[in-house]
């Protein structure tokens, strides 16, 4: 699968924006078909944070399990998950432009089985219009901070 990436202007300061993607809490307030987020680790926050995020797929709930393997204060995150045969490798980054911030996100995904690999190429579509409106999600969520 072919990477997947995004990129929103949001009006809003880089560490509102930041925070929001890097601090699971928030990122689940913010993304409303998150439906439970339950911490695998006593952190929360930060490089070897691991979680169970449960999402609401085309009417299911599923859940996966996520860990922060990097994060730099208001530049990235990046999160991984090991699912079904395949690595999803997602990177938030963050740049000011002005008063507005830029966040790009960029999405891998290293299937290693090849039922992963069939799985992964059939859902390609699926998962990009999810991306999308989780970045929507984010911009929406930041700029009503503002106000």
């Amino acid at each position: 699968m072919s990477p997947i990436t995004a990129t929103r202007r949001i009006n809003a300061p880089v560490d509102i924006v930041f925070h929001t993607v890097a601090d699971i809490s928030r990122f689940s307030e913010a993304v409303p078909h998150i439906v439970n987020v339950e911490f695998l680790t006593e952190q929360q926050s930060g490089v070897g944070t691991r979680f169970r995020e449960t999402r609401v797929m085309h009417g299911k709930e599923i859940a996966t399990e996520l860990e922060v393997t990097e994060y730099v204060e208001n530049d990235r995150v990046r999160i991984v998950a090991d699912s079904h045969g395949t690595v999803w490798d997602t990177v938030f980054s963050v740049s000011e432009e002005g008063a507005a911030t830029v966040l790009a996100m960029t999405m891998t995904a290293n299937a290693r089985t090849l039922a992963a690999k069939l799985t992964t190429r059939m859902i390609s579509g699926m998962v990009a219009k999810a991306v999308e409106a989780d970045m929507d999600f984010v911009k929406e969520y930041c700029e009503n901070r503002q106000t």
